[in-house]
């Protein structure tokens, strides 16, 4: 939907207080009554803006470590070369990652009602399950070097993700983001590889 496209854009560029409705149906070219007719309020507009933000990320996520579980069978290195298709594909956004809805949210959460946070929380906790579930089917195979916990391990990538947006837009790098993954990515490496003689990870 158009009016989400437009909202969606405008708060990742100055954030909820600064987005007001009249912004968005005079961009949209509607009626107030028409943007009424969709979204009751400015939080039945967050969520319904959340819920497709989340979508297009887990389509994304689905694409890209499917993909990368269809070139090997280990789930060490699909998970590593997930990562790599990840930190190429935010090296190709132009002018870099226009920022994060779920942190947005975060910033200004006097602003929203209840339904608004549950489902933020809920968004990150699936994001997190996600990553978990491969981190497990890694240790199955390749236990950690180190005793830590998976769950903080799966977690580091949505802390480094939305660190790396807030690097780049700070900095005016919108490189940050690439480096902070494939950073990320060198660590799991580490975490799960099995040294060599030499005491280096032998895994690629």
């Amino acid at each position: 939907m158009r009016i989400l496209e437009i909202a969606q854009t405008s708060v990742l560029a100055k954030g909820f207080a600064a987005t007001s409705i009249e912004e968005v149906i005079a961009e949209a070219g509607i009626t107030k009554s028409g943007f009424f007719y969709h979204f009751k309020d400015k939080n039945e507009l967050a969520r319904e803006m959340l819920r497709r933000y989340v979508e297009e990320n887990d389509e994304i996520f689905d694409q890209i470590f499917g993909r990368a579980g269809e070139l090997t069978d280990d789930p060490l290195h699909a998970f590593l070369l997930g990562l790599k298709l990840l930190a190429e594909l935010t090296r190709d956004l132009p002018g870099g990652h226009p920022g994060c809805l779920v942190a947005s949210i975060c910033y200004q959460e006097r602003l929203f009602d209840t339904e608004v946070h549950q489902l933020n929380a809920t968004s990150v906790r699936r994001w997190n399950a996600r990553f978990l579930g491969y981190l497990e089917e890694i240790a199955a195979i390749h236990p950690p070097r180190e005793p830590l916990s998976l769950q903080d391990v799966a977690c580091m990538l949505s802390c480094i993700f939305d660190g790396a947006i807030i690097l780049s837009k700070a900095l005016k790098d919108p490189g940050h983001l690439e480096r902070q993954i494939l950073a990320y990515r060198t660590f799991v490496k580490i975490l799960f590889s099995r040294p060599s003689a030499s005491g280096n990870p032998i895994s690629d």
